[in-house]
């Protein structure tokens, strides 16, 4: 059985962060208002600083936005790219896009693959 929109509480996005991990890594992270947490991978090799930078361009976009419109998320970011579809946008938007998918994927339960 699903809920319904209407009869969960309104939940955001509240903080978004990325963790660059040596030698080539870089991570995202959401938390919602609710607490809810998700990961994804931004990686795009040799290029971290611009990837976190795009990363940090996409926060004041989505913070306080509902996480569940991943598909409007992922959107509202590409069409409000600069550099539309470049590989540094594309990376960002990955691990972004990524993370939302996760936290949907714990809030019901369900694997995300």
């Amino acid at each position: 059985m699903y809920a319904s929109h209407a009869t969960r509480p309104h939940d955001s996005i509240a903080r978004i962060e990325a963790f660059a991990v040596r030698p080539r890594w870089l991570f995202v992270r959401i938390e919602t208002a609710q607490g809810a947490v998700g990961w994804g991978e931004a990686t795009l090799e040799g290029h971290v600083e611009s990837v976190m930078g795009a990363i940090d361009a996409a926060r004041d976009r989505l913070i306080g936005q509902d996480p569940d419109r991943i598909e409007d998320a992922w959107q509202l970011l590409y069409r409000l790219g600069f550099y539309r579809g470049g590989p540094v946008l594309m990376s960002a938007i990955s691990g972004i896009d990524q993370a939302l998918w996760d936290i949907k994927g714990r809030k019901l339960g369900v694997p995300v693959h």
